[in-house]
């Protein structure tokens, strides 16, 4: 009788381990996706996890394991069964009955600008007496924007009052005979000005009064490099965060501006044409995103050089960047004729500025913690 359990017990083992090692991954299915498109540095976003069991065949334990980014943080109860090396590996067990289907939100912080993808998830199937693991590859494509955060509002308003000052410096004030504004006054103006019919009807003279033209146009050059071997990734990073921050408030007040940088995308400078519109920002952010500073580029000498070379004259330059020792002032001389030139300069608390302001530059020392 204990022989024949016993042949029992061993039919019934290899009987499950037979329907499971056949069947264990029929009409099993993950889908792993984040649940933002984009969000700013320093936000939260989550992970969202969807098992299904659409089979008859119950399953006691499947084991899902993920490995992602270290600078996208799990936090909460997320933050159990992950190993964090070189990445984040994520580890949950689930099981299911018949027809089942777990849907997991996985909330975490974003550390670090930068885009984040996940193509692939393992699961681990194992039958009724745990004795016997089975793998499964299941691919994915789902993938998370994390823009550079946004400068406070007060410091970014003084960078912003400094460049519409330049703005009124670089734009003499011509009145545009097509842009009528109101009337006012006589103030011994041009004798066309004046509005006969509005003067007739009351004691004084009155002119017709115009808006400006401008053809100010203003370029933003960001400059990544990071030449020394000691790196200063903070620095760095600031300056893409002022670069975005800068754009998002002028293009708001429907400023045209262009972005130019020696950061390298897909083996192409990044160069960006922005207009009027939140779609042109997020298309900014998401090339500002991409920005790897740990790549070799070239000098920002050579995008000053290349820029004064086009002669361009009426424009407001905005360069940010950190190194104060390969911006010499014959270049932004060069530059600066017919153009306005502000320098935003990134330094570490107490680091002191090598140059000083010109005629038609200006420097705007801004100050960094870091770590």
């Amino acid at each position: 009788m204990l022989i024949l359990l016993l042949l029992g017990v061993l039919f019934a083992y290899y009987l499950q381990r037979y329907i499971y090692e056949k069947y264990w991954d029929k009409n099993l299915q993950l889908q792993v996706s984040f649940s933002d498109a984009y969000v700013y540095e320093g936000e939260s976003s989550s992970l969202r996890e969807e098992i299904a069991n659409d089979k008859k065949l119950p399953l006691p334990a499947v084991e899902v394991r993920l490995a992602v980014s270290r600078d996208l943080a799990f936090f909460g109860e997320a933050s159990a069964n992950t190993n964090v090396t070189d990445l984040s590996y994520k580890r949950d067990v689930f099981s299911f009955l018949f027809h089942q289907k777990v849907i997991h939100t996985l909330p975490f912080v974003c550390l670090k600008r930068g885009l984040y993808q996940i193509s692939k998830a393992e699961m681990i199937g194992y039958d009724l007496f745990f004795r016997t693991q089975r793998y499964l590859s299941a691919a994915q494509q789902t993938q998370l924007y994390v823009y550079p955060a946004q400068i406070s509002t007060d410091r970014i308003r003084l960078l912003c009052q400094a460049v519409s000052g330049m703005v009124l410096v670089q734009n003499r004030l011509y009145p545009d005979p097509f842009e009528f504004s109101g009337i006012r006054e006589y103030r011994r103006d041009p004798m066309h000005h004046i509005n006969w019919k509005a003067s007739a009807k009351g004691s004084s003279l009155m002119v017709n009064q115009f808006d400006s033209t401008t053809s100010i146009h203003t370029t933003i050059l960001l400059d990544v490099d990071d030449p020394y071997i000691l790196h200063s990734e903070a620095l760095t990073e600031e300056s893409i965060r002022i670069a975005s921050s800068l754009a998002a408030r002028l293009v708001r007040q429907n400023m045209e501006l262009r972005l130019i940088s020696n950061a390298v995308l897909e083996a192409c400078t990044v160069v960006w044409q922005g207009k009027p519109g939140a779609a042109k920002i997020h298309e900014l952010n998401r090339m500002l995103a991409c920005i790897d500073t740990r790549q070799k580029v070239a000098p920002v000498s050579e995008l000053l050089q290349e820029e004064a070379s086009e002669k361009h004259s009426g424009q407001i330059y905005v360069l940010i960047s950190k190194n104060q020792d390969s911006v010499g002032m014959n270049l932004l001389r060069a530059l600066s004729v017919g153009n306005e030139i502000l320098w935003v300069i990134p330094v570490r608390p107490g680091e002191a500025l090598l140059h000083s302001d010109a005629p038609g530059i200006h420097l705007m020392r801004w100050e960094v913690e870091t770590p």
